[in-house]
């Protein structure tokens, strides 16, 4: 949202972009050339560094609206604008964003979506070979987080134990955590397994050539990302997910939703026989899959406590030795499902009628098929991370060419949730003010955990970058988070920028009308309160612990705030720029006080419903349209049973007919219908 650029990165922000972008002799391709960013035109544009980034995120917040609500947009070159708009806000928001997979899925989309040309046909036999990324992208960001999670030696996942902390120490819980959080252990314990299982042995199947497995495995996919949504606020990474998962199903599966009609062919005996063998063989995987996970997790039925224990029955050298086993297979898999795409689409357009559309289709075939390939060797640079020898065996021009592309972020390594922190308690900071250094208030957050009585917040698919910085800086020192000095020293000052990333309401805000003179912060250690022995809820959703002070108390001019700011970097050199007067300066600013005034999440969600509404909208006017060429149909089927015959005209759309009176009849029923229609 507009916010968030102007309190993190705006001019009187938390970390001032133009503290990124030093004015220097250079010339605007030379800069380019150092760090290829949209900023570098601003002041030909009269705008400063904020300005700009204003102006780069509404413009691909606009785009992206449209793009959603009109399909005529779903174009690749709007996706590579998009691409762009994002790749450049992200080189300057390095400390307040980790938005990887968003840049990888957003250039994937660039090599998915068509290039609507007037002579382009609809169908485009090479869209299998492209959207098989999305799919093998999935593979890696799942497989390699069930990965980590092992290789971390985290002993919480080798345990089990994980989600008995998971749900109380993560960034930004829901009020559904707190009722995960009391599950009984065996059932946490159970959760975890299904984890591992999803994670690290399912992805398997996206590339198995049976339909039904790759169906299971995304209904498993989505079951594992709606419940994180549920109890996590984990901005739009679920979401983003999900959407990748969709690369699983086919058009007979989706046509099932929609609930379309499909036509029936007959199979041959042929056919039957395979599609035995493929209920054989997909009964099999279930079974093995299921055995081997009752072998390594030593599940056992306790039907007397109605209950199942587990445990992880396998070491650690064991994994190391599976995943030796597993890796180069895995690739080869990769290698072998994507030359399956590659020559099924090679052949289709062999197919094509035509002399020049057979050449066309073969040209895009060809230029697709090459950079598909190319992101899929690049890829398995930090796909191998987690194992060395497989790594180290890589091509060495692979490597070359994914360190010259690496600062696109085309492609990335992932793993999620590799140890569990805050095991001994969830570590929270807890900023004080004071105007008198005696009296000591607190300054509570939106989303953060602070006040012990205020249920967890429902914010996603908004990311609240300020509170999700305080869980990382929470984990450490202070000096491992430069930008919390800055945090203080914007609050000493007042900024209401800073101000209303921690309360969008001001009257919520405890020095809304003064700046505190004093801002002290300490650590604490927050648990989810325990429901009472009664089965009652309690009043308070935390229980919290003092542990030590975070930051010593300051005040503005004081020695070691500004010893931490210059330390770091964080003062300004340069006196601020003024800006112009231009109209674009004026228009970002009206529309900027009119973003702030509303609360992100209402924001998100009122521009999602508004272009969701707008695809319905088209949806059921394409479906009246159809519908409408259904009753043509329909009427000259009539007609023909009433004794009409094509004119002469050969066109089909002008009839004759003996009997006269039917013809009243027949364009007055025709009106009638039209009108209902």
């Amino acid at each position: 949202p507009h916010r968030h650029l102007n309190s993190l990165y705006g001019n009187e922000g938390v970390l001032p972009a133009r503290w990124q972008l030093r004015v220097s002799g250079k010339s605007v391709v030379e800069q380019l050339k150092d760090s290829p960013m949209l900023l570098w035109f601003g002041p030909r544009l009269g705008l400063d560094t904020q300005q700009c980034m204003e102006l780069l995120s509404l413009t691909g917040a606009l785009l992206s609206l449209l793009t959603l609500a009109l399909p005529v947009l779903r174009d690749c070159r709007v996706f590579l604008v998009l691409w762009i708009l994002y790749l450049f806000l992200y080189q300057v928001q390095t400390q307040f964003t980790q938005d990887n997979l968003l840049l990888e899925t957003g250039f994937l989309a660039i090599l998915i979506a068509p290039m609507k040309m007037p002579w382009s046909s609809k169908v485009r036999l090479h869209d299998s070979v492209t959207f098989w990324l999305a799919r093998w992208l999935l593979f890696r960001l799942m497989f390699v987080s069930g990965v980590v999670k092992l290789t971390s030696r985290c002993p919480t996942w080798w345990g089990l134990t994980a989600l008995t902390y998971h749900y109380e120490t993560q960034c930004i819980p829901t009020p559904l955590a707190w009722f995960a959080h009391q599950l009984p252990v065996w059932l946490q314990k159970l959760s975890v397994v299904g984890t591992f299982v999803i994670e690290i042995a399912v992805p398997f199947m996206f590339f198995s050539p049976i339909r039904r497995h790759r169906l299971a495995a995304f209904y498993m996919q989505v079951l594992l990302q709606v419940l994180i949504i549920l109890s996590g606020n984990y901005n739009f990474f679920n979401i983003l997910t999900i959407t990748l998962c969709l690369s699983l199903l086919d058009d007979q599966h989706v046509d099932f939703w929609l609930r379309r009609p499909t036509p029936k062919t007959e199979s041959t005996s042929l056919q039957t026989l395979l599609s035995g063998l493929a209920v054989m063989l997909e009964i099999g995987t279930y079974a093995l899959l299921g055995y081997w996970t009752i072998k390594y997790f030593d599940l056992q039925v306790d039907w007397e406590n109605k209950s199942v224990s587990s445990k992880t029955a396998f070491t650690y050298f064991e994994f190391n030795g599976f995943l030796k086993t597993v890796t180069v297979p895995s690739i080869w898999t990769g290698v072998l499902s994507l030359t399956w795409e590659i020559i099924s689409s090679m052949f289709k357009c062999a197919c094509v009628r035509g002399v020049l559309w057979r050449l066309w289709s073969t040209i895009q075939w060809a230029v697709m098929a090459a950079a598909t390939v190319s992101m899929f060797a690049i890829s398995l640079v930090p796909y191998t991370y987690f194992e060395y020898d497989a790594h180290r065996n890589l091509w060495p021009g692979v490597r070359t060419v994914f360190e010259l592309t690496d600062r696109y972020q085309l492609v990335n390594s992932y793993g999620l949730f590799r140890r569990m922190t805050g095991v001994g308690g969830r570590p929270e900071v807890v900023i004080e003010g004071s105007m008198d250094r005696n009296t000591w208030t607190e300054i509570e957050f939106m989303y953060k955990p602070g006040n012990m009585s205020t249920a967890p917040p429902v914010v996603a698919p908004h990311q609240p970058r300020l509170d999700w910085q305080m869980w990382f800086a929470a984990l450490g020192p202070h000096t491992q988070s430069p930008w919390f000095s800055s945090l203080l020293h914007r609050l000493l000052q007042g900024k209401r920028d800073v101000i209303r990333l921690i309360q969008t309401d001001e009257s919520q805000y405890p020095f809304s009308k003064q700046p505190p003179a004093y801002l002290r912060a300490h650590r604490y250690k927050y648990w989810f309160s325990e429901p009472k022995e009664d089965g009652l809820y309690p009043q308070r959703w935390w229980r919290r612990v003092y542990v030590e002070e975070f930051y010593p108390m300051v005040h503005l001019g004081d020695s070691y705030l500004e010893q931490m700011l210059v330390q770091h970097g964080l003062k300004d050199k340069a006196p601020l720029r003024r800006s112009s007067n231009a109209w674009l300066t004026r228009l970002l600013h009206h529309v900027g006080e009119h973003a702030r005034e509303m609360p992100a999440p209402l924001l998100l969600w009122t521009l999602f419903s508004s272009a969701a509404t707008v695809c319905l909208l088209n949806s059921l006017r394409s479906r009246a349209r159809h519908h409408q060429h259904e009753s043509l149909q329909n009427i000259g089927c009539v007609c023909v049973c009433l004794g009409y015959i094509p004119s002469d005209g050969g066109d089909g759309c002008t009839w004759k007919s003996s009997i006269p009176w039917c013809t009243l009849v027949t364009l007055t029923l025709n009106r009638c219908w039209f009108n209902m229609v």
